[in-house]
C-alpha cells in the first residue's frame, strides 16, 4: 500500500491488466457484473482520494513542513506538493458530467432503477478518470499506464489470433473464427477496443521517438492491426483509421497529407485489383459500403435501436428517462422491425440469445436516459479535452480521444472492457492537463492556423 500511495499509477496499471483475466461463463439474467478490474478501480479511486486529501494540508501543517525542510536543508517545494498540482483545474471538465447524470437520476420516475446506472456512469466518466488524473503526475506515471495499455493490447491480440486460427473464438457466419480475446462473445468489442488503444499509443510514441525505439513502436502498432482485422469489427477499423489520421495530423500536417495521398492511391489499386484478401475479411470490408443501402440484420437492428432512443428522448427532452431505463422502455418505443435479440456463441458460454438492451450508440444512450443536459455535458467534456489535446500538440491524447469519439457512434459502455475505457479517458485528461510533465509523445504547442 505504501508503494501504491507513492506511485498510484501502479494501481491504474493493475486495473487495466486485470481486465485480461478470462471472463468465464457469464449470466445474462444478472444486471450487475462485478469483475476484478472493477474492484481494482475502486482501490484506485480510494488511493487517489488519499493522495489528493494528503495534498490539502492545513496552514499550520504547511508551516511545519517548511520549517522541517529548512532544518534538513531540503527545498520546501520538494517537501510539500500543492493541491493544484495533484488535481489540476482542468479536472473541472468532469463536474458537468456528474451533475447532469445526478439530475437525470433524481428526475427519473424510477429512482431505484436509475441509481445503479448513475453509480456506474459516475464510475466510468468521473471517478476513475479523476483518479487516473491524480495518479499520473509525471512522465514515469504516464509510461506505466500507457505501458499497461500496450501490454493488455498485446496479450488480447495474441489470444485473439490464436482464437481465429484455431476456431475457438466467437461465432461469425456459423464458424468460431472471430477474435474476441479473453472477453468472450458477450463483449465482442472488448478486444478490438483494447487493441486499438495499444496501437494508437505505439503510433504516437513511434512518431515522437527516434532510432530503434521508433522502429519497435511503429512495428508493434502494425502488428496489433492483425488481431484488429481478425476481430471483424467494422466500426473499430474505421475508428482506428480516423484516429490514426488525427495522430498524424497533430504530429505533422505534412506527414498526414502524404499518408492520405498514399492511402487513396493504395485504395484505388485494391479496388481495381483482383481482390482484397481472404473471403471473410473481404466480405466484411465490403459490407461497410452497403451498411446504408443494404444493411445486414445487425446493422438494421442498430438503426431500430437508434430510432427507439430518439423516441424515448422526445418524451423526456431535458433530463431524459433516467439512467439504465432504456432497457425498461425499449419495447414501448421500438419499431416492429427490431429483433428480439442477437445470437452469440463461443466455447465458454455456448450459444445464447442476447437481448438488445442498449442503443449501441453512447450519444443516443445518454440523450435518451439523461436528455439534452446529459448529452451537452458529455459533449462538452470530450470537446474540451479534444481542444486541449490539439492545442498542446499531444498526439497520443488526440488519437485516443478521436478513437473513443468515433467508437461512441456505434457502441456504448458495458462489459469488462468499460473499465479500460475509463482509464483511457483519465490518461487523456492527465496528458492534456500536464503536457510538459507527462507528454512523452507530445510536441510543441502551436497556433491552429499555422501549418507545421
Amino acid at each position: 500500500m505504501r508503494a501504491l500511495c507513492r506511485r498510484p499509477s501502479l494501481a491504474a496499471a493493475a486495473t487495466v491488466l486485470l481486465t485480461c483475466l478470462p471472463a468465464g461463463r457469464q449470466d445474462l439474467s444478472s444486471s450487475v457484473q462485478v469483475t476484478a478490474a472493477d474492484l481494482a478501480s475502486l482501490l484506485l479511486v480510494a488511493i487517489a482520494a488519499t493522495v489528493a486529501l494528503a495534498s490539502r494540508l492545513p496552514a499550520r501543517a504547511l508551516a511545519s513542513a517548511h520549517a522541517l525542510a529548512s532544518a534538513r536543508a531540503v527545498p520546501a517545494a520538494s517537501a510539500v506538493v500543492p493541491a493544484s498540482a495533484v488535481v489540476p483545474a482542468r479536472a473541472l471538465v468532469l463536474a458537468p458530467v456528474a451533475g447532469a447524470a445526478g439530475i437525470a437520476m433524481l428526475a427519473s420516475p424510477d429512482v431505484l432503477t436509475s441509481l445503479p446506472g448513475y453509480v456506474r456512469y459516475l464510475q466510468v466518466f468521473v471517478l476513475v478518470p479523476l483518479a487516473v488524473l491524480v495518479a499520473v503526475r509525471d512522465r514515469t506515471d504516464s509510461l506505466i499506464v500507457g505501458g499497461a495499455l500496450v501490454g493488455a493490447a498485446a496479450l488480447q491480440g495474441l489470444v485473439g489470433c490464436v482464437q481465429a486460427l484455431t476456431g475457438t473464438g466467437a461465432s461469425y457466419a456459423g464458424e468460431r473464427v472471430r477474435a474476441v480475446g479473453t472477453f468472450g462473445a458477450l463483449d465482442v468489442m472488448g478486444m478490438a477496443s483494447v487493441v486499438s488503444y495499444g496501437a494508437l499509443i505505439l503510433l504516437a510514441a513511434g512518431l515522437a521517438w527516434r532510432g530503434g525505439r521508433r522502429a519497435a513502436a511503429l512495428g508493434g502498432a502494425a502488428l496489433l492491426c492483425v488481431p484488429l482485422a481478425l476481430s471483424l469489427s467494422r466500426g473499430a477499423w474505421l475508428a482506428l483509421l480516423g484516429a490514426s489520421l488525427v495522430v498524424l495530423f497533430v504530429h505533422s500536417r505534412a506527414l498526414a497529407a502524404r499518408v492520405i495521398l498514399l492511402g487513396v492511391a493504395a485504395a484505388t489499386v485494391l479496388a481495381l485489383g483482383p481482390g482484397s484478401g481472404s473471403d471473410l475479411l473481404g466480405q466484411r470490408l465490403a459490407s461497410i459500403t452497403s451498411a446504408v443501402s443494404q444493411p445486414d440484420q445487425s446493422v438494421s437492428d442498430r438503426y431500430s435501436l437508434w430510432l427507439t432512443a430518439t423516441r424515448i428522448w422526445l418524451e423526456h427532452p431535458l433530463a431524459g428517462a433516467g439512467p439504465r431505463r432504456f432497457a425498461e422502455l425499449r419495447d414501448a418505443y421500438a419499431p416492429i422491425e427490431l429483433s428480439s435479440g442477437s445470437d452469440t456463441d463461443d466455447p465458454v458460454n455456448g450459444f445464447q440469445r442476447r437481448p438488445l438492451l442498449s442503443p449501441h450508440n453512447m450519444y443516443l444512450l445518454t440523450l435518451s436516459e439523461q436528455g439534452l443536459l446529459g448529452l451537452a455535458a458529455l459533449g462538452a467534456c470530450l470537446g474540451f479535452m479534444a481542444w486541449w489535446a490539439v492545442r498542446a500538440a499531444v498526439p497520443a491524447a488526440a488519437g485516443l480521444l478521436a478513437w473513443q469519439g468515433i467508437d461512441f457512434l456505434y457502441g456504448d459502455v458495458g462489459g469488462p472492457s468499460t473499465v479500460v475505457t475509463s482509464v483511457v479517458l483519465g490518461l487523456v485528461l492527465s496528458l492534456v492537463a500536464r503536457p510538459p510533465a507527462t507528454g512523452w509523445a507530445s510536441g510543441t504547442p502551436v497556433a491552429l492556423g499555422v501549418p507545421r
